[in-house]
């Protein structure tokens, strides 16, 4: 099931396929926006893409820096779609690596990175969270559908889960209603 998009209902994510939970907890929600700068060092995140979310393969840390892993989470989009920066900050690079196009903002503590996409930024723009950065295309390797976002967040060298940044929010369960 696709994800609300954070301004209507707090999002999820999930492995592999997607689910409406995160990988640590089936019943666990996601907050709209995450942790506070000053406890975590990452500014307020929100989803890179626009409307439902669905989260197709999750972050997997490498147990060394050039050890196997999957450094960012895969994210299902559509063709041509609108890939939007998570928060505010500066436009590091925006251009092809080995054939793809890729997004890096700088957003002081942290970087996010987007992949494939066919940049609308030059580097050094300022955006806002939610500009637009560029384009959804095809061709991220491991993606289950012909399309995904390549969502990646960085501390330095360190690879860090970008759903990890989001709080987690435990499920509220309403009582039932007699009939």
């Amino acid at each position: 099931p696709a994800l609300p998009p954070p301004a209507a209902d707090p999002p999820g994510g999930g492995a592999r396929a997607p689910r409406s939970a995160p990988p640590s907890g089936a019943s666990d929600r996601l907050a709209a926006t995450a942790m506070p700068t000053a406890a975590t060092g990452i500014p307020r995140l929100q989803w890179p893409l626009p409307g439902p979310v669905a989260v197709s393969r999750t972050f997997i840390r490498p147990a060394t820096p050039f050890g196997p892993g999957h450094r960012g989470v895969d994210l299902r989009g559509s063709p041509a779609g609108p890939v939007l920066a998570a928060a505010a900050g500066t436009v590091a690079f925006a251009g092809p690596v080995a054939g793809q196009g890729v997004v890096t903002v700088d957003h002081g503590s942290v970087r996010t990175t987007y992949e494939p996409l066919r940049p609308a930024v030059r580097v050094g723009a300022v955006v806002r969270a939610g500009d637009l950065l560029g384009w959804l295309t095809a061709g991220h390797p491991g993606c289950p559908t012909t399309t995904c976002l390549h969502w990646g967040l960085l501390r330095g060298v360190e690879y860090l889960d970008p759903l990890a940044s989001f709080q987690r929010v435990p499920p509220r369960l309403l009582p039932l209603r007699p009939r």
